[in-house]
Order: C-alpha cells, then structure tokens, then sequence
C-alpha cells in the first residue's frame, strides 16, 4: 500500500516502515518526478497507454478505443518512417525534449490542472484520463521496481476543490478520471484523503498534546486550507471527521505565481502595456490567453489560426511593430510552456536572490527581462489576497483560532510568501514543514490505517 501524491507540479510516493513513512527514491536519488509529459505525437498515447495494461485491462481499452488507437498506428508508422522514437517522455526528460524543439511534439504540464474543468467533451475528458493514467503507470512502475512487489492498494491526495466553479460537479469529474486512470494501470483499493488533512497527519505525528492545527497547502494547482483538531492520542483513529473542522480551497497557486510574475516581468518585453498608433492602450487579453497553461479553453483560442491573423494585425496597428511581433513568435513556434518556465524558475531563484534575469533569447537574440522579488510581491497581490481569504473562511467555519499554522507545499518556500503568511495572523506561530514531502507522507500514514 502506498500514499500517492499526485500533485498538480510533482507526483511522489511512499510507505510506512516500522511505523514511519518512506518517501521511495522514483529516479536515483530523485524522490519526485515533475507532471509533465512529452510525446512524439499526440495520437500515440491513447497506444502506449494500451501497452502498459494487463490483459483484461488491455482488450476492454482496445475495444473501446478502436478508431483512436487506429489512428494512433498511423502516427506510429509516420514516427518509425522519419526515425523518431514513438516512447513517452515524463518529468524533467519531459521538459528537456519540449525545450530543444517547442515546435515538435505533444507537451502537457500539470495535467491535474485541467481536472474537473466545465464544458469538457467526452472525448476530452477521455485523453485526459488517458494522460494522468500514463503517469500513473510510470510513477507505479518506478515504485514497484524501488519495492521489488507489486503495489495494488492507494490512497491519492486531492485538493478541496479541483476548480472554483461548479465545484461538487467539478469534483465528481476530477475523481472520477483520477479512480478510472488509477484502477486502469493496476490499482485495485483507491481510495481518497485531502491534501491538506494528508500534511496535518504527518505535523501530528510531532505534536505532544491536543492542537488546533490550521494547514495552509499553497500547491501548484491549488491552495487548501483544513482547520484539524491534533492530538497524539487520535493517531489511532482510522475516522477522524470528528476532527475535521473546516475545509476551504481555491483554484490559486504555484502555476498562478508563476503565470502573473510572467504577466508582469516578462509580457512587457512582448508588447503588453504598450501603445497603438491611435495612442490608445494595447488590448492584453492575447498576453493573457498565451500564458493561460491552466486553462485549455484559452490557449486553443490563442493557438487558433483566427488569432494568429488577429495578432499579425495588431502588430501592423502597434506603435511598436516589432515588439508585437514577438507575440506573434510565441504563436507560432508554440512558447507558452516556455514562458512560464521561465518565469516558475525565476520565481525559484527569488527564494535566493533579491532580483533574476530572465532570458529570452529564444524568442529574440539578446532579449532578457529582469525581475525583482517586489515585482513578484505585485505580481500576485490578488493571488495572496485569495490565499488570505481561505485562511480567514476556515477560521470562520472551525468558529475556533488556530494554536499554530502548519504551511506546505512547494509554493510555500517563496519568502513572499511566508511573510504575507504570518502578516495574516501575526500572534499565531507558523510552523513550515517539508514543502513537498509533507501530503506524500501523511497519504502513506492514512494508507496504512484504512488498509490494515
């Protein structure tokens, strides 16, 4: 049995030994493979995924998907004929392969992003669950070859909400794509825990007496709030919703840090904030739309032959003509992953450093833009208003203050971040924990309690 934290930035894995958790080694020494996924065309997933199945698995996906794997041969046959290797990338290969060539090739990051997102089809919903069960029989395989058995009992860390609209509908959705994926590639138990209960589980294991415990997740995805009534005498307990006092969540986070510091460090270099000849302001819903990585429904709209020519034309009513033409760039050799990179790497080294470079060198020779932690702290004053909101409604529904903050997840090694954390509550203590071994291991302690 495992606890699974499929994390909308990095999935890990771990068990408990001699009753504490063991986060497995997936790469080497790595503990946590990045989610993301490369493929060599975007219709031989659905055949790869087909070759990762155990038999009765394998002919029920073949019968239902006939036309798509058909299709999919055809792609296969292309890719032998030109030398290309049909395998599927995943993690930091992933990112590797779509930065030599943005151009070639099918990239997705942060799939988990996408889950429960309204007005999806069917058939869309369908490649999804067909992505996330891809990186779920990798990160399966590489645990089972860590164990040396056969894992088929999980528990999968999930978010409050999955979106902020539609929300119980939304979340049905998510969980269901994430259960089909998960008994898919082999896991026969499934069952769920939240990602911030997941964390309060493992600071209990700490504790040396009765706490009201305020978990703030701030994931790549989502940020979560739970207020957990703690205690070393609950450990035992395999129900615990006695305890749970209140749940918030709100889709913003760590990709929303990176998306709005690149908003304001790096879109400017593109055009944003920029004048038409008219003298009026330039339209930003284009800058917006090209770093949207989280939202399907934008970015199909701003790699739509439509906009490109809506594009062309902006830049010809640019006062600047040449700088909209780097929109354009971005467009056409498909750089919206490669932009917000940038800026997520950026955002990493401002933990460090009080200013970065960012370059941009593959869009223009010689381009770069700089970027401050202030320009960050700007940046997402929105983002940390909404943080701070979730934070006051789980206080307001627990009716209770916290005896201390418990903060996780990977966004949360910002400094700005942990500074506006404690402005919010300044005579609670704030305790940090491992930014993102905290929910993995707190799901393997909740595995072994259900599963027993």
């Amino acid at each position: 049995m495992i606890g699974f934290d499929y994390g909308t930035s990095n999935c890990g894995v771990a068990t408990m030994r001699n009753g504490q958790p063991h986060i497995i080694p997936l790469l080497g020494n790595e503990s946590y493979i990045a989610s993301n996924l490369y493929a060599p065309s975007r219709d031989v997933i659905a055949n790869w995924l087909s070759q990762q199945l155990d038999s009765p698995q394998q002919a029920n996906f073949i019968a239902e998907r006939k036309a798509q794997l058909q299709k999919g041969q055809a792609a296969l046959r292309e890719l032998k004929f030109d030398g290309i290797s049909s395998e599927l990338l995943f993690g930091k290969s992933a990112l590797a392969q779509y930065l030599e060539d943005p151009e070639e090739g099918y990239y997705i990051k942060s799939p988990k992003s996408f889950l429960g997102a309204s007005g999806l089809a069917t058939a869309q919903i369908q490649f999804f669950e067909d992505i996330v069960a891809c990186m779920m029989s990798n990160v399966k395989n590489l645990t089972e070859q860590a164990l040396q058995k056969e894992v088929t009992q999980t528990v999968i860390g999930r978010p409050i909400n999955f979106q902020g609209l539609h929300g119980e509908e939304s979340n049905r959705q998510a969980i269901s794509v994430l259960t089909n994926a998960a008994k898919r590639v082999g896991f026969k138990d499934v069952e769920f825990q939240y990602e911030p209960v997941a964390a309060g589980f493992e600071f209990e294991s700490s504790l040396t007496k009765e706490t009201r415990v305020l978990v703030v997740d701030i994931g790549g995805g989502t940020s979560d709030c739970s207020m957990l009534l703690m205690s070393p005498d609950f450990t035992d307990n395999d129900n615990r919703n006695d305890h749970l006092l209140a749940h918030t969540g709100v889709r913003v986070a760590g990709n929303d840090f990176d998306i709005q510091l690149a908003l304001q460090g790096i879109m400017p270099s593109f055009g944003m904030n920029s004048l038409l000849k008219t003298g009026k302001p330039m339209p930003t819903s284009s800058f917006y739309q090209a770093l949207a990585i989280n939202n399907i429904n934008e970015q199909t709209e701003f790699y739509s032959a439509k906009n490109r020519r809506n594009l062309v034309q902006l830049s010809r009513d640019a006062k600047e003509t040449a700088i909209i033409e780097r929109l354009v760039a971005v467009h056409d050799h498909k750089l919206s992953y490669q932009l917000v990179n940038a800026a997520e790497q950026a955002k990493i080294a401002l933990t460090e450093q009080s200013k970065q470079t960012i370059d941009l060198s593959d869009v223009t020779d010689g381009l770069c833009a700089e970027v401050t932690k202030e320009t960050l702290r700007s940046a997402n004053k929105r983002t940390l208003e909404s943080i701070a909101n979730i934070m006051q409604s789980a206080v307001q529904q627990a009716q209770c203050q916290p005896d201390v903050i418990f903060v996780t997840g990977g966004t949360a090694k910002s400094p700005v971040l942990s500074e506006f954390l404690q402005q919010q509550m300044p005579n609670v203590p704030i305790v940090v924990g491992d930014h993102f071994g905290s929910v993995t291991s707190g799901l393997a302690r909740w595995a072994e309690k259900i599963y027993q």
